[in-house]
């Protein structure tokens, strides 16, 4: 039974004390277990260890020894027995101090009535305390209903504005394709015009050169009969 522990002294769990040293959770465990194999003592409650302050030190030590842990461990183990042993001592000193109570009864009424008043102070500190671990637990469990709607929320708002983004996209993709679409057609009417354009083009030319042709040859023929003509004449 450990009696080296001052009234209200600080106590940590696990997850503390690891953040406290720098070490992990795991390691915190490890480091315990070498303690408690070599006679080390704990406040437990149940199987879950409670650490104060000097345990906090014996784990920084295994920490940053250089021995082997388990070697490092006796050597906090010797200490804690020390502090146990002095610990002892001032219980008894305490507990003779009891037997030099006063004997004079009006002293002794003094006395008690210092303590029940101080009985009196304490248990109106501990219904405080315990009004206040009330109120405390009712924050807590408003927080966690908080957050669990908050968190539904953000849920809910980020899967409709994923919705959102999926139609749009979903609509922009078949705008682009309609787009697309008019676009090749206008391209293939555009085409087919300029091919008609061309052939049309190649039939005048080609009309041109045949009326060319024949107006040439039109010119041509009476040029002949008045050659001939004249031929005629200058025999």
């Amino acid at each position: 039974m450990r009696r080296d522990i001052q009234p209200n002294e600080p106590a940590f769990s696990s997850k503390e004390v690891a953040e406290e040293v720098g070490i992990a959770t795991p390691t915190v465990r490890k480091y315990s277990q070498i303690l408690e194999r070599n006679g080390y003592e704990f406040l437990k409650d149940g199987d879950r260890r409670i650490f104060v302050q000097s345990d906090i030190e014996a784990l920084i030590a295994l920490r940053d020894t250089d021995k082997p842990l388990d070697d490092t461990a006796k050597d906090l183990v010797y200490q804690q027995k020390k502090r146990l042993e002095g610990s002892n001592e001032t219980e008894i000193a305490i507990s003779d101090t009891y037997e030099n109570l006063p004997h004079d009864p009006d002293q002794l009424k003094e006395v008690l009535m210092f303590l029940v008043n101080e009985l009196a102070a304490t248990r109106e500190m501990n219904t405080q305390l315990s009004n206040d671990m009330s109120q405390l637990k009712t924050n807590v469990s408003r927080l966690q209903q908080d957050h669990h709607v908050i968190s539904s929320s953000i849920g809910n708002s980020s899967q409709k504005t994923n919705a959102k983004i999926e139609k749009l996209s979903e609509q922009q993709n078949t705008h682009y394709e309609t787009l697309l679409q008019q676009e090749n057609q206008i391209s293939e009417f555009l085409q087919k015009e300029i091919q008609n354009m061309r052939d049309e083009q190649k039939k005048e030319w080609r009309s041109q050169n045949d009326f060319n042709k024949r107006l040439e040859e039109a010119i041509q023929k009476p040029k002949e009969k008045w050659g001939r003509l004249f031929s005629i004449f200058r025999k």
